[in-house]
């Protein structure tokens, strides 16, 4: 009892402080992030759109402070190419940075940015660039100003380099994309997470989650591990403590208590022992006497003794094997019965004891689920479905210890692999006499066709049928899930619209069966784009929408742009002249402003709109209050 009681008071004490350190580090790292962001601001004012590199040196040096939180800055046009940086690294200045993903992002959005982490081309050290763009009086892009944090000697993580979980506990961080930026062992530092597939929290937390729980570390231990989000810089935080090590003190403790109750056990035994044979002896004869009559040797019990409580035993025992021997004569005439229904029945039907095991199934219902008569119960028991065995045995044992009929619809796997749904129905039988239980009558039925035809039913009216995807109804009722989920954890979630530009030439020139050729094809296309938990719809006509569950509005931005594109490369052919289409995607998300959903979809129509008017196949982003959102991973 006090391991049980222990062990839980240990791991929610342990869980629970885990919480709090990863939460105060995730909110310490987003802090260090939006200062440094603040500050590269702060010198991109006073810097202004100049590109004269003597110009850019002096106000780099005038502002050397900065040093304190970057290992360094540079200063860039918008060709990509570095024009200054400070302290001044051989080889950087005049390095081209177009191709990096972080001058794409700047240069694409517009708005700060903290890019994945990457080895430096002059420095040959791991790190990330934390930059922001600089823009003209017009709002067009020239350049950007970053800030260099080295991954192996940066301040950004010294925070993490000093916590103490015990020996063996830690903290990490690890980017959006999967790839570590703080691990003990440092020969982990911008590599892809090993073995993430084997972690369920952590695949959980790279896609946005904040939670806790139990998982097994990369060496096989389990651990108590925590989760949060640097949401600035699209991180995870998090800890991971061995559970081993947090129940380190409770074992100590319990092997001190388990000597002491040893050694009182030991103390007691010898008197406990003279007590009960004192207590017992004049229990033998009673014991033999039952026990002859359980053999059939005799009809009753029959004390010679003083002792009035065991007299009044034998006199309750007597009486109790006379109800019992005429209970059993009835219940063999009931059986005779029953077995003659039972077995002309053409409906399947079972018997189960009280005791909650089937002791007999007609012939119809042992063709039904095509086991065999002698089968045992825990083999076939294990033919029912996975996700049903659990509820079906809890509804089964409350019907036993209540008397209440049991009446459950399950999935049964047959021996080959045909699924059975079935419909199940058993009553308790009670005795005329005396209103004893004497087990159960339960009545099979085989409803597979119609729960497969409602099914259908189900699917037709949420999906359209040109393209298999969603339709509008199946569409908003999955929005309205999202904005209640966001209502109540905030759990951002974003969404994207968009129709297809040069759709009605093919309809035009090729007829609907080209069209619908088309929309097959893109709706495939947009289908493996997406990730496995989004909802993609076909509103109507050449209209999609796409939900985005659990989705920050940057990682939204970059699926957006991933249709477009793959979308342009779809084409189909018709009388040897090739149609092709692009799409005018509007993205927006969730916001706290927004009174239902239809205030998300107005957003991203008008984006879509937006993205048709400046010339097609773009991606139009559309925010509330987008001077308070300026980072991608929000």
């Amino acid at each position: 009892m006090a391991w049980q009681v222990g062990k839980t008071m240990v791991h929610e004490t342990n869980m629970a402080h885990l919480r709090y350190e990863t939460q105060l580090l995730a909110d310490e790292l987003t802090q260090q992030i939006e200062q440094r962001i603040q500050a590269l601001e702060r010198l991109n004012d006073l810097v202004g759109v100049s590109e004269d590199p003597d110009v850019l040196e002096r106000a780099l040096i005038n502002n050397d402070t900065l040093l304190a939180w970057f290992d360094g800055i540079v200063i860039s046009d918008r060709s990509g190419l570095i024009l200054s940086d400070w302290p001044t690294v051989s080889g950087r200045r005049g390095l081209e940075s177009t191709e990096f993903e972080y001058f794409k992002m700047l240069r694409g959005t517009r708005f700060p940015y903290v890019s994945e982490p990457f080895v430096g081309r002059a420095s040959n050290m791991p790190m990330i660039l934390i930059g922001v763009p600089r823009k003209d009086a017009q709002g067009e892009f020239v350049g950007f100003i970053g800030g260099i944090v080295s991954l192996d000697a940066g301040g950004l993580f010294n925070r993490l380099s000093k916590v103490r979980l015990g020996e063996h506990g830690f903290a990490a961080v690890a980017t959006a994309s999967g790839k570590i930026l703080y691990h003990p062992d440092r020969s982990l530092v911008n590599m892809p997470i090993p073995h993430l597939a084997t972690n369920p929290l952590m695949e959980l937390a790279i896609d946005g989650w904040t939670g806790d729980g139990v998982e097994t570390l990369l060496d096989g231990r389990s651990s108590l591990q925590s989760y949060a989000q640097v949401w600035p810089a699209s991180w995870v935080v998090g800890f991971f403590l061995p559970i081993e090590q947090a129940y380190q003190p409770l074992v100590g403790f319990i092997k001190k208590l388990w000597w002491v109750w040893v050694m009182l056990a030991l103390l007691m035994m010898p008197f406990l022992w003279w007590l009960l044979a004192r207590i017992l002896t004049p229990l033998n004869q009673l014991e033999e006497q039952i026990g002859e009559v359980g053999q059939g040797c005799r009809a009753h019990v029959r004390l010679a003794t003083s002792m009035q409580e065991l007299q009044q035993v034998a006199i309750t025992f007597n009486r109790v094997e006379d109800e019992r021997q005429q209970l059993v004569d009835n219940l063999q005439e009931r059986e005779a019965f029953l077995d003659s229904v039972l077995n002309a029945s053409p409906q399947g039907m079972f018997v189960a004891n009280f005791g909650g095991f089937i002791t007999y199934m007609n012939p119809a219902l042992l063709d039904m689920l095509g086991v065999a008569e002698t089968l045992p119960m825990e083999a076939w028991l294990k033919q029912v479905h996975a996700d049903d065995i659990e509820g079906a045995e809890d509804m089964w044992r409350h019907s036993l210890k209540s008397g209440s009929d049991f009446v459950r619809q399950l999935r049964f796997i047959r021996s080959d692999n045909e699924m059975l749904w079935l419909d199940i129905h058993a009553r308790v039988v009670m005795l005329s006499q005396g209103g004893h239980s004497l087990g159960l009558v339960g009545v099979v039925k085989d409803i597979t066709e119609r729960r497969e035809q409602e099914a259908l039913q189900r699917w037709e009216a949420e999906h359209d049928p040109l393209t298999g995807l969603l339709n509008r109804r199946g569409f908003e009722r999955r929005l309205e899930d999202a904005f209640a989920d966001f209502q109540k954890t905030s759990t951002p979630s974003a969404l994207l619209m968009f129709d297809l530009d040069h759709f009605k030439p093919i309809n035009d020139d090729g007829g609907h069966a080209l069209g619908d050729e088309m929309l097959r094809r893109i709706a495939q296309v947009v289908a493996w784009e997406v990730r496995r938990s989004d909802h993609v719809a076909r509103q109507g006509g050449d209209e999609f929408g796409v939900l985005l569950p659990s989705c920050t509005i940057g990682q939204a931005e970059r699926i957006a742009e991933s249709l477009r594109q793959a979308v342009s490369e779809v084409s189909v052919v018709h009388e040897g002249k090739q149609y092709n289409v692009t799409l005018s995607v509007g993205v927006t998300r969730f916001d706290e402003g927004d009174g239902c959903v239809d205030d998300a979809l107005s957003r991203a129509d008008s984006a879509s709109y937006d993205a048709k008017r400046e010339g097609r196949n773009s991606v139009v982003l559309n925010v509330p209050d987008k001077l308070n959102s300026t980072s991608l991973f929000e």
